[in-house]
């Protein structure tokens, strides 16, 4: 299964995502261009659909909200997420099991 592309980073793991606000429903759609395609309802206007796509990370990645910190892409569909005491191993456990829903 294709996975996108994890760095690392002296803090935890940097997770690239391609955002899509308003959308119908929130979500997990898949891969694009090597990036985590998730899609929000709320708009993208004064940080909601940042905060939306770290809510649903958190929840669909099982692990707490602080742990989560997008470093780039504030104003961006392209995202890059830090993700804090989580292994590869788990997030990439995670991703793959998130994809084959």
């Amino acid at each position: 299964m294709l996975l996108p592309t994890i760095s690392d980073h002296p803090d935890g793991l940097i997770l690239p995502l391609k955002v899509s606000p308003k959308a119908k429903r929130n979500g997990v759609t898949g891969i694009h261009d090597d990036q985590l395609k998730i899609s929000v309802t709320a708009v993208p206007e004064k940080g909601k659909a940042n905060l939306a796509v770290l809510k649903l990370l958190a929840k669909e990645l099982s692990i707490a909200r602080s742990q989560l910190e997008i470093l780039r892409g504030d104003t961006s569909p392209q995202k890059q997420v830090l993700l804090r005491n989580i292994s590869r191993d788990e997030l990439e456990s995670q991703l793959t099991s998130l994809l084959q829903e």
